[in-house]
């Protein structure tokens, strides 16, 4: 499992920001250690506007695969559907991909005013998406999922709305990240859509290891959206493990052993931690 790293606090100081988190009534996720108590919050708290229209069937993920490489996973669960195409704002060239949103609506009679938590899976480019400083393209299922009870389909034809939006944190409970290998990868050259990180939700810096442990870590490159690629120039020798680090909070996990020996490209191989 990850572990938190432990500083050398004195005990009366560990004891007193317990107490303190203890009556706090953030959202944000807090990781207690013996020794510390370290905030791994990519939250913030204030509302700021942004667009929103949707795409794709009325109560669908809008599309399967999308720019982030998440593929027909954004319709099961923990994703359920409830993901959005990010203006470039929020897609960042693929940076943005798996960062979680609260997105909320007051500007239709049709809007519930509560807030829904939607993941970035795919880029919007055109349109009001590069003409609005955030502009979020909701899924179907999203966007009537701002809607008050049975008003999904009225809400969804007003077709574009002014919202509210705020990042928040990533928690898929029970879930680990998965690590889908491409199709194209072979001995020499693997490539994967890393996805389902808690915390910022997405990647800033990954590295892979081969089997002996004098192997050293080795930096990936970001081949587009959530998928990560490394040319070996040597056969790869698994198992293969990954150091991924976030890319706001900077936190770090290792991912063990998760390809094995004798991987297959385009399977879908799951590790035992998470953020």
């Amino acid at each position: 499992m990850a572990s938190c790293t432990n500083y050398a606090f004195p005990l009366f100081i560990v004891q007193l920001v317990v107490i303190v988190l203890s009556l706090s009534s953030s959202t944000s996720l807090f990781c207690v250690g013996l020794n510390a108590v370290h905030n791994v919050s990519a939250a913030g708290a204030d509302w700021s506007d942004a667009g929103a229209t949707w795409y794709g069937p009325p109560t669908g993920a809008g599309t399967d695969g999308g720019a982030c490489g998440f593929g027909s996973s954004v319709r099961s669960p923990p994703l359920n559907s409830m993901v959005a195409a990010g203006g470039n704002s929020l897609f960042q060239g693929g940076e943005g991909c798996g960062a979680c949103y609260e997105v909320k609506c007051t500007s239709n009679p049709a809007c519930s005013g509560s807030p829904v938590t939607v993941v970035i899976a795919d880029q919007c480019p055109g349109g009001p998406c590069d003409a609005e400083s955030a502009h979020f393209d909701l899924s179907g299922t999203a966007f009537g999922a701002m809607a008050k009870q049975g008003a999904a389909d009225q809400l969804r034809a007003a077709g574009q709305l002014q919202i509210q939006h705020r990042r928040v944190p990533c928690f898929y409970q029970g879930t680990t990240i998965s690590f889908a290998v491409d199709a194209g990868s072979n001995q020499f050259y693997l490539a994967a859509v890393i996805e389902f990180e808690n915390g910022d939700g997405e990647l800033g810096y990954v590295e892979m290891k081969q089997a002996a442990n004098s192997d050293p870590w080795v930096p990936m490159q970001r081949s587009w959206g959530a998928q990560w690629k490394l040319n070996s120039g040597s056969a790869l020798r698994a198992p293969l493990s990954f150091r991924l680090t976030s890319a706001t909070s900077k936190r770090s996990v290792v991912a063990e052993n998760v390809i094995p020996y004798g991987w297959t490209p385009g399977q879908t191989y799951w590790s035992n931690v998470n953020f």
